[in-house]
């Protein structure tokens, strides 16, 4: 740290400048060291976004970082120029402006909340002389020697850096996805190998098994593992290569890279030096998108295409899962049986543990049945191995050519189940069931008893209630038959969950929506359902149908309340919200988005819909496709949401006429026309949104003068003259090479084609963004067309969105027809 030498040849003025001088200190940061005695909180460095400790290169800073609970705060190390938060103390434990980071005269540094440390390096009297921050981004602790008593790069979290050993007894553990799930990967038997963090732990994957290693040494056992240049190396204790994991073409040994292990249970590999950007490579660790702990929810059968299915055994149970909290409690003792899942199923954790057993079928259910902790068996038939799991995450469909493993779970068995016809035990078992018949008697008895005086109860409230009683009878109905449903909250749950809907998410069309956390820490955006009548129907739509759809790229509607009169839609947290606030950032520095994300979040749109046009039981029109309405999760995955407020269509139907909704700018012509509506209504929506993704920019920009105004009309000019890499976001660094630029606009421009039997399917679309499919040259769309469209718009809106129903009629165009905003 430098040294300030100060000559005063007037006292006042001297002490007047080392006044201004330790005001401004507190406000600013440090450079590479801070010695004992330093201490402050948030709000001290606030001036400075945190942060008061920084690498000698700049490159890195020390600090706290504000959590999506503004008034929360994690103390971090972060890559500057990309924003990565590389390293974090007290990741659990967020504390408040007002709590303090302590670096005490002991040597000690701590970080203290409510009067009690929530983290600390336990250095105290150790000899501690310094604090610095390394070029490397290794925090340490340094002694009178100048070596390191302590640093961050011996207490990972969920990111290693370019040079940081990965040892022996060291973990890298991820946040926990929405099941409270986390991974975690350590050295261990000779081996680099990562673990879904089940209370007994499952294996997923090893570095000895991976097919992609480019140097693998025979003999050796691993201790260490170290990313270097563009590879991954994996050292033994001579620090000898064993085995090397290239992940990148980008061979510049000036890149800073960062290995990543995600909530999802990937590890992805990051460029932080790419102008300031962090750009994902296409490499991933494990390499198969189902063969992580959780890609779908437990119990359901991920596919290749990352679609997720519920075994037909579980079908008729809710969230397809057995709901065994406690398979060994005594009360659950002898009412389990074992029910065939699948021939063809394989998991992920098979082929990386040892079998329980050498048996046939009969003695490995017999294992799993007197095991009280077995919840699931898998028996591989051709080799009479048996594998018993106490937890179990997603399923798996077998590879093609595999013939995967016979499979049986664990769920309550039924109560007729147990009885057997015929023979001698006939009478005998009569009289053994004959107290459980009196019980259900008696318990059928109480329950008459019970409903006559809940609809006595029922009646007096709907007499002192002015409310439509055929409305409120049908919806208590309709909720209390659903099968398979959402979990059903209460309101004083969601009320405590969001801290009495403290912190506001965002203002949607129908209510507003909070951030909550259920007492198990899973995150939620609550939805809250401000309106009546039409609110009510839509609510109706949302939980029967969202409930029943899981897909990787739609956001799914964990549960819900129906309280007296509030409505509520508790969805999964997507934490880094919506897309339009990555593709038109106020700042376009500090939320530009890279090419390969967006590309990435184009393709996970294009499947989300796809699946809601083709795969779902009903066919599912979303009607209001914008950027708005597609949320990103941790790793920038596109989620589409609110595609229960579409209108929906049967197999046998092919179109649908509704009144016009949406939100104008993102509308198909027809529906200003009196054509029908139809999925290719969303593909010409989808269209308009790849565009913006595209460019940057909004489509109708009514401040601008010149032929940009309107974007896609200047988007077919330059199609036309042959300068189709005008339409891309100026600000973009793509490689020349890229066919993806070109494949994307070319998309997007058939996609926004007025004559909708031109739009290609959405599965059309996925297989020519994935190169699948080849990409002819669109036709040109009609300009006058366009120049109506647009025109008819901004005399509506000269915002060209809505954020909210409305009744805006144009009797130039659309005479009485009724436009309402976004649902």
């Amino acid at each position: 740290m430098g040294t300030w030498v100060l000559s005063c040849y007037g006292v006042p003025i001297c002490l007047l400048i080392l006044v201004l001088s330790g005001a401004s200190m507190a406000s600013t940061h440090s450079v590479d060291q801070i010695s004992p005695g330093f201490q402050g909180s948030q709000m001290t460095w606030i001036d400075n976004g945190g942060m008061f400790l920084s690498s000698n290169n700049s490159e890195f800073a020390f600090g706290f970082f504000t959590t999506q609970d503004v008034t929360l705060f994690l103390l971090i190390v972060q890559h500057v120029g990309s924003s990565k938060i590389v390293w974090t103390a007290n990741r659990g434990s967020p504390v408040r402006n007002s709590d303090k980071f302590v670096f005490a005269d002991n040597g000690n540094a701590y970080l203290q909340s409510g009067g009690r440390a929530v983290w600390s390096t336990d250095t105290g009297d150790k000899g501690v002389t310094a604090m610095e921050l390394k070029d490397s981004g290794n925090l340490v602790l340094l002694g009178n020697d100048g070596k390191p008593l302590w640093q961050s790069f011996s207490h990972p979290t969920d990111t290693l850096l370019s040079g940081q050993d990965f040892l022996e007894g060291m973990k890298l553990v991820s946040d926990p996805n929405l099941n409270n799930l986390s991974c975690y990967l350590e050295v261990n038997s000779g081996d680099l190998i990562l673990y879904a963090g089940f209370p007994t732990p499952q294996p997923y994957w090893s570095m000895s098994r991976e097919r992609r290693i480019t140097i693998n040494k025979v003999g050796g056992e691993v201790t260490s593992a170290t990313l270097s240049s563009n590879s991954w190396n994996i050292n033994d204790n001579n620090k000898a290569l064993l085995w090397q994991f290239i992940f990148s073409d980008n061979t510049n040994p000036n890149n800073t890279w960062a290995a990543v292990l995600s909530s999802q249970g990937f590890i992805s590999f990051y460029n932080l030096e790419n102008d300031g950007s962090t750009v994902a490579e296409p490499t991933v660790i494990p390499q198969d998108s189902c063969s992580t702990p959780e890609p779908c929810n437990p119990y359901y059968v991920c596919d290749s295409d990352n679609r997720c299915q519920c075994p037909a055994v579980l079908n008729s149970l809710p969230n397809c899962t057995p709901g065994i909290d406690s398979p060994c409690s005594s009360n659950t003792n002898g009412s389990l049986e074992l029910i065939h899942a699948g021939d063809s199923l394989d998991y992920f954790a098979l082929g990386f543990i040892p079998p329980f057993s050498k048996s046939d079928l009969s003695g490995c259910k017999n294992a799993c049945l007197s095991n009280c902790s077995c919840l699931a068996l898998f028996f591989d038939d051709s080799a009479g191995q048996c594998f018993l799991f106490d937890q179990i995450g997603s399923l798996q469909q077998s590879s093609q050519g595999s013939t995967g493993y016979i499979s049986y779970v664990k769920v309550p068995r039924d109560g007729n189940q147990g009885q057997k016809s015929g023979g001698k035990g006939s009478s005998s078992s009569s009289q053994k069931y004959l107290p459980i018949i009196m019980v259900i008697a008696i318990a059928t008895v109480l329950a008459i008893s019970g409903i006559l005086y809940l609809g006595f109860q029922y009646y007096k409230k709907k007499k002192s209630v002015p409310e439509s009683p055929k409305d409120s009878s049908e919806e208590d109905m309709f909720l209390e038959n659903l099968s398979g449903a959402p979990i059903r909250f209460n309101y004083n749950d969601l009320q405590t969950a969001t801290n009495n809907f403290s912190v506001k998410l965002g203002q949607g069309g129908f209510g507003s929506v909070y951030q909550g956390m259920l007492p198990d820490g899973a995150r939620l955006a609550v939805k809250k359902l401000e309106g009546v009548g039409q609110g009510k129907k839509e609510f109706r739509a949302e939980v029967s149908i969202i409930g029943s759809i899981h897909h990787i790229h739609l956001v799914r509607l964990k549960g819900f309340c129906a309280e007296g009169t509030h409505r509520l839609l508790a969805y999964e947290y997507m934490a880094k919200g919506s897309l339009d606030r990555w593709i038109f950032p106020k700042n376009r520095e500090d939320h530009m988005l890279d090419w390969e994300r967006r590309f990435s979040i184009a393709v996970g749109m294009a499947k989300g819909l796809a699946y809601l046009h083709e795969d779902c039981d009903v066919k599912i029109i979303h009607c209001d496709i914008k950027p708005e309405n597609v949320l990103l999760d941790d790793n920038y995955s596109a989620r589409v949401s609110d595609f229960g407020l579409a209108k929906l269509m049967t197999r046998e139907q092919s179109h649908v006429f509704t009144t016009l909704r949406g939100t104008r700018g993102y509308l198909a012509p027809e529906w200003i026309t009196n054509y029908a509506i139809s999925e290719k209504s969303d593909v010409y929506s989808f269209g308009m949104v790849l565009l913006e993704i595209i460019g940057g920019r909004k489509n109708f920009d009514p401040e601008d003068t010149s032929e940009k105004a309107h974007f896609p009309s200047y988007a077919f000019k330059m199609m036309e003259e042959g300068r189709i890499k005008e339409i891309l976001d100026s600000k973009l660094n793509t490689q020349e090479d890229d066919e993806r630029v070109i494949t994307a606009i070319k998309v997007a421009l058939w996609c926004i084609q007025e004559d909708m039997y031109l739009r290609p399917s959405m599965t059309k679309v996925v297989q020519m963004l994935e190169g699948l499919s080849p990409v002819p040259q669109p036709p040109t769309s009609s300009q006058m067309g366009f120049r109506l469209y647009s025109g008819l718009f901004k005399s509506i809106s000269e915002e060209g969105t809505s954020s909210g129903p409305s009744d805006c009629n144009s009797d130039a165009y659309l005479s009485a027809v009724r436009l309402s905003g976004p649902r």
